[in-house]
Formats: structure tokens, C-alpha cells, sequence
């Protein structure tokens, strides 16, 4: 739209006169009321009183311009400011929610690295480890990286090494090749056993075979299989009842374990399996092992499933031995706290 220039010139002389005559009536006003503050002040120094400025809620939305909005179908506008608000109130309402879950699922995670500090931390007789047992029957599972952290400590640990260079010896006396001497002939004589040489040689490789026995069977009976099969490989005490049913109870953990996620008992596919799989990898290094010979492996294996068993029976009972000749509580007072529930609630059955 276009005006004329004379009328254009009109306007903008009468802008200017209005503008001017404003600027004018403000300045009167404002000397006005300096004068009349120099009157009702006293003397002296100036009070400057400052206010906080205070902040104002928005203005509502006009309710032309809604008509007009309504009217012309864009409802995208009239709404967007209702959706943000509603998409920040939901965004916050689920940031609140995650923030609830991370300590819960971080606190568990640090429930189990307390205990797994406390377990790593327990030997027999102050020496041999009793790393794989747990004396609280209600302890949390543990994660895969918890369970290999686990073994890294058995397998790591003096006594492992210690105890490989000890059955190594011990074969080494008792099934090794023998030599006997008939005059000025040498026989060799090969007993049933491991089929090493004897001498030095013969030896440290016995000791080598053994202690990646106890590698292999740790490995994956106590980490790879547990991890993919979510069990717990730990052995729980039971720590309270008569002796008959600790006894079973303990033989019985070779063959039965907890799960991961439902804690109830079920089969112990991790322990039985890994002492097979681990049998099979012996015959590669066994000089005596076949890896066609199935039956001698499984019968193996089962033999290392009870020699679990006799373990877990001696894990059980080892802290009621250890307080009635040592005078010590391996357990730190668990037992007495388990004990204690345990007869209130057996108190509560009889009652009912």
C-alpha cells in the first residue's frame, strides 16, 4: 500500500509533534517528582532502595487470536506450547524413574563385590582357599564378569601353584616309569598312571598337567559354563540343622546349584559338564590320555564330581571345627544370625 507524498510529509510532521510533546510531559513529570523527593527526604546521603524484579507468569494467548487460529485449522500452533510442556513433564517423570533403578541395580552390583571381597578373603587353617564359598545362603548373584573375577583369584593363588607341585611329586613316586637295573641291562618299567617320564623332566611336566587341570575344571565349571547357563557356582552353606542333613545337603551341591536369576535350586549342568569337557582337554596333554576313550572320561569326571561332594561335606562342617578347636569363627558371626532365624522360624511352624 502507498500514500502520497504530501499526505506521507503530513504524517511524519504530525508523528514528530506528538513524539516531541511526549517527550516533554516525561520530562516535566520525572523533574516533578524529584522535587517533590528532595522535599519529603532529609538531608544527607541518598537511600537508594532496590527491588528484586519479579517474575510474571505469561500472558495468556489473546482469545482473538485462538478464534483466528481455531478458524484457519492451524491448531499445530495453539497446541505446541501444551505438547512441550507435557513432553517435559513426561521426560522429567521418566528421568526420575531411571534415576530410581540405577541405585537399586548399582547397589545390588555393590552388595555382591562386598561379599565377593568376603569371600575371596577366606582360607582354611589361614592358608588354603575357600574362595568358591559363600557362608550367607541368601547372598546375591553375581554377574559373568564377577564369576571369572572369581576364578582369576583361585587360579592366581599360591596354594595353586603349590598344590600342583605337590601332586606332581606324589605321581611322580608312585605312577611314574621306574627303572630297574638286571645287571648291565636297563628295564623300564611303565606302571598305569599319568605316563610321564620320571627324572626332573617328568616332573615339571606332571606339575604343568596338574595345575592346568585345576585351570581347566575352574575355568569352565566355575565361569564359562555358569555365565551361559546363569548359575551360581558357589557353594552355599547351609550352617544350621542336625548333622545327617548338612551331610546331605553338602554331598548334594556337586549335583544341584542355585540360578542366577529365580535363586531356587536346580540341576548342576555347569559343575558335571565342566568336569567332562575338562577331562576331554586332559587327553591332549596326558601322554596315557585318548580322546576316543568317552568311558574313561565321564568315569573321570564323575570321580572329580564326588571329590566335589567330599569338598563341599568339609566346607560345611570346617567353621563348627574350627571354633570348637581354633576358637575362631571363620564365619564372623553369620552363623550365630542364621541360627538364631532359623530357630525363630522353626518356633513359628510349631505353633501354627
Amino acid at each position: 500500500m502507498s500514500f502520497p507524498r504530501g499526505r506521507l510529509s503530513a504524517f511524519g510532521a504530525l508523528f514528530s509533534c506528538a513524539l516531541l510533546c511526549t517527550g516533554i510531559g516525561f520530562g516535566a513529570w520525572s523533574a516533578q517528582a524529584q522535587s517533590a523527593a528532595l522535599h519529603l527526604k532529609p538531608a544527607g546521603n541518598p537511600v537508594i532502595e532496590i527491588q528484586e524484579p519479579v517474575e510474571l507468569p505469561d500472558a495468556p494467548r489473546p482469545q482473538i487470536e485462538v478464534v483466528a487460529l481455531i478458524s484457519s485449522g492451524d491448531l499445530d500452533t495453539l497446541t505446541d506450547g501444551r505438547q512441550s510442556s507435557s513432553g517435559s513433564d513426561l521426560s522429567a517423570q521418566q528421568q526420575d524413574s531411571t534415576q530410581q533403578k540405577q541405585p537399586q541395580e548399582m547397589n545390588q552390583h555393590d552388595v555382591a563385590e562386598k561379599q565377593l571381597k568376603e569371600e575371596t578373603s577366606q582360607r582354611v587353617v589361614g592358608v588354603v582357599p575357600s574362595f568358591n564359598v559363600s557362608y550367607r545362603p541368601d547372598a546375591v548373584a553375581l554377574t559373568a564378569g564377577q564369576k571369572f573375577k572369581l576364578v582369576f583369584h583361585t587360579v592366581t593363588d599360591p596354594v595353586t601353584f603349590a598344590t600342583a607341585f605337590f601332586t606332581g611329586g606324589y605321581h611322580e613316586i608312585f605312577d611314574g616309569d621306574r627303572v630297574l637295573a638286571a645287571g648291565s641291562t636297563t628295564v623300564y618299567i611303565r606302571e598305569n598312571g599319568t605316563g610321564f617320564e620320571w627324572g626332573p623332566a617328568g616332573y615339571f611336566e606332571r606339575v604343568g598337567a596338574g595345575y592346568l587341570d585345576a585351570f581347566d575344571g575352574n575355568l569352565i565349571g566355575n565361569a564359562i559354563l555358569p555365565s551361559i547357563l546363569h548359575q551360581d557356582p558357589r557353594f552355599f552353606r547351609m550352617g544350621h540343622g542336625s548333622k545327617t542333613r548338612r551331610f546331605f545337603y553338602a554331598a548334594a551341591t556337586s549335583f544341584i546349584c542355585k540360578g542366577d536369576k529365580s535363586r531356587k535350586w536346580q540341576p548342576n549342568y555347569s559343575n558335571v559338564i565342566g568336569n567332562v569337557i575338562a577331562g576331554e582337554i586332559s587327553n591332549l596333554y596326558y601322554p596315557s590320555g585318548d580322546l576316543t576313550d568317552i568311558d574313561t572320561t565321564i568315569s573321570t569326571a564323575m570321580i572329580q564330581t564326588v571329590e566335589g561332594s567330599l569338598g563341599s561335606v568339609f566346607q560345611e562342617f570346617w567353621p563348627d571345627i574350627s571354633r570348637k578347636l581354633f576358637h575362631k569363627d571363620p564365619t564372623h558371626g553369620i552363623d550365630a544370625q542364621y541360627e538364631t532365624d532359623y530357630a525363630e522360624a522353626e518356633a513359628k511352624k510349631s505353633q501354627k
